[in-house]
């Protein structure tokens, strides 16, 4: 294509740009921006946080409580978190002008209350996941014991290694 029918398609065609960001830009159905977690939906269960190909997603333990946090700098907007979440308290929005002068604006945090273990005290589960956990069951008609429930793993692996009959000491 010479220089003169590209030019000529060129006028033909016109102006197919926005003045961003002087103009607003309509994103279409399906668009994935920011994600954010639904603190009244999440469980806490961390699935989001396994999959996360950025690491943009991660969750400690502080003071009896499990925190989640988004780091948007490090955010693809890829939306396999929302994807996994079994409780649908991640969705993505259509926003992504997340420009800042302040570092602090790229964190979004979920804080979470933990259970502590009945034998040991050491927090091991959040209170919204073991209560799914209780729920789940009811609904399959299992018999539920709260008393090994409300036990860390390593106290619960003591019970189920007693049941078939290996013994173990522990201190």
């Amino acid at each position: 294509m010479g220089r003169s029918t590209f030019l000529k398609k060129a006028i033909e065609v016109g102006v197919v740009t926005k003045r961003y960001p002087y103009t607003v830009v309509e994103v279409p159905d399906g668009f994935r921006g920011r994600p954010i977690i639904d603190g009244d939906k999440c469980i806490g269960c961390c699935a989001c946080t396994a999959v996360c190909p950025p690491n943009a997603l991660s969750a400690y333990e502080d003071d009896g409580y499990r925190i989640i946090r988004i780091f948007y700098g490090r955010c693809i907007f890829c939306g396999r978190c929302a994807d996994v979440c079994p409780e649908n308290a991640i969705s993505l929005t259509k926003e992504f002008e997340l420009t800042t002068d302040d570092p602090n604006d790229l964190n979004y945090i979920i804080k979470l209350k933990m259970v502590k273990c009945i034998i040991c005290g050491r927090y091991f589960d959040t209170e919204r996941h073991l209560k799914k956990v209780i729920e789940n069951m009811k609904e399959m008609g299992l018999e539920i014991d709260t008393d090994i429930l409300m036990r860390c793993p390593e106290h619960r692996n003591l019970n189920n290694a007693s049941l078939i009959g290996l013994r173990r000491e522990f201190k």
